[in-house]
Parts: C-alpha cells; structure tokens; sequence
C-alpha cells in the first residue's frame, strides 16, 4: 500500500481530480442541491470551521439586536455552533436547514433541546413570525445559487420580522479581478493519515464558485465534500433589502462591529423594515 505522505499519491491523485475538472463548465456542481453542503460537511464541520466566527462577538450583537428572552431565526443553523451559545444566553432560538446531517449535530450538542429546529428549506419552510433578529452567518446567503433565491429570501425575512427586527447578514465582500475564473488545485491540509485537496472553479462574470474539497485517508478512504456558491456585493445586497422592503441600518467590518471600510474582506449587514423605528 502506498503512504498517504508518499509524493507519487500526492502527484497522482492531483492529476486525478485536476482532469476531471479543468475544461468543465458546469453552471453548478453536478448534482448538488441544498442538501449536498450540510450532508458533506456535518462531519467535519466544527473541526474545519471553529475559528471562522467569534462566536461570543455573535451572541453579544444578537442579544443586543433582539433584547432579552428575543426571538431569534437562524437560517442555516447547521451543528449549532452559534445557536446554543444564543439559547444560553437566553434567546429563544428557532434554527432551520435544509440537511438532517447537520440538525443530527445540533440535538447532540443541544442536549436539552433548547432550539427548535426545523428541517427545511430557508425560503419555502420559514416558520411563521415575527421574530426580534433573524441571522444568516459565514456566507450562507451565497449557498443560494439559483436565480432570485437570495431575492425571496429577503422577502420572506421581511414578512417574519417584528417591527424594530433585525435581519443580520455575515459574508465576504467579493474581490475577483480578470483571470480569476481558472480552475485551482491545491492541498487544504496534509497529515501523516490523511491528506485533503481544495479543487475549484471560479467564475466571475455569473459570480459563481464551486467545488470539492477532496479527502484520502487511511480509515475512510476517498470522500468528496462539494460547495458551491453564487455571491453578491454588498451594494447588491443593498439592492435586494431595498426592493424586498428593508433598508440597510449599519455595517460592519465583522461581529465585534469594527469600521467597515473599502479594504474590509468581510461584513455585517443589518437590515429592518422600512417602516421601523
């Protein structure tokens, strides 16, 4: 048996996946649908992605945002990682996703079943309001692919919030220039058992991305964990609450609510009513 370490593997298994991708030009990952990301991932999801959000930061604005013992909507709640630190700060949490995978991660955290979870899809199946802050976090938003799905979502959010809600949205500010729609291979991370490769194509003039990150490893073999993305700027997203009803509050450079400026990679966006206080 060849060694995971070993570089025959490594060259290999990279012309592998590098001839099943490059040249393609698939408008989505091939059979990917809402599911494909939570059912991919659950495993691995708070292992790879602990430090993406500062989870106090994100439960002290939320507090803020909805007042004490508030109603809070999570959309794309995922493990729980943000909202059983939110129902312990004594919010009342409503968490939906589209994937029993993850929601299978979250009742194993949230032992006394403070959430309320809901498998679902987060614009056909949102629970009724109205709800004090509802929050998509970490680039959920862009796991809305298809053409006017972030548009509705919006919509639907304005239905369900209260009448000084707060609809709070995390995500990277896009910063691709000319050539950046090439396919990429590289190594997400290697140890002495497993290695895992990050494929992906980027194409900048749909404002898609997708791809698989692809895991060797001696005791579980090869598992694909695909992605895929359609972003917007934030002036788009403006665009989109404007005509859904709502209107941009204030922005931020990330939860702790540093100064969002032209150099920030990333923001907060806090929505309401157009006819909120």
């Amino acid at each position: 048996m060849v060694e995971i370490g070993d570089g025959r593997l490594r060259h290999a298994t990279t012309l592998l996946i590098t001839s099943r991708v490059i040249g393609r030009s698939l408008a989505v990952v091939r059979g990917y649908d809402r599911r494909s990301y939570g059912d991919g991932f659950a495993d691995v999801y708070d292992e790879w992605y602990a430090d993406v959000t500062d989870v106090a930061a994100t439960v002290a604005r939320i507090v803020e945002l909805a007042g004490p013992n508030g109603r809070v909507l999570e959309l794309g709640v995922g493990t729980g990682r943000l909202a059983v630190p939110m129902a312990d700060a004594g919010l009342q949490v409503v968490g939906i996703d589209s994937s029993e995978a993850m929601l299978a991660k979250l009742a194993e955290r949230d032992i006394d079943g403070r959430v309320e979870s809901i498998l679902g899809d987060m614009i056909d199946d949102l629970p009724d309001g109205p709800f004090d802050a509802v929050l998509i976090a970490y680039n959920t938003i862009f796991n809305l692919i298809g053409d006017g799905e972030q548009q509705r979502l919006f919509q639907r959010v304005e239905a369900r919030l209260g009448p000084n809600g707060a609809f709070v949205v995390e995500a990277f500010v896009p910063d691709f220039g000319p050539g950046d729609g090439a396919s990429e291979v590289g190594v997400r991370s290697m140890a002495v058992d497993h290695v895992v490769l990050s494929v992906s194509v980027n194409r900048p003039d749909e404002q898609l991305a997708e791809g698989q990150f692809v895991q060797f490893s001696e005791s579980g073999g090869v598992q694909l964990r695909p992605w895929s993305i359609r972003w917007a700027t934030p002036a788009q997203l403006n665009a989109m609450a404007t005509s859904a009803g709502l209107r941009l509050d204030e922005r931020a450079g990330d939860m702790a609510g540093v100064t969002f400026t032209d150099d920030s990679t990333q923001h907060v966006s806090i929505y309401r009513r157009e006819d909120a206080g």
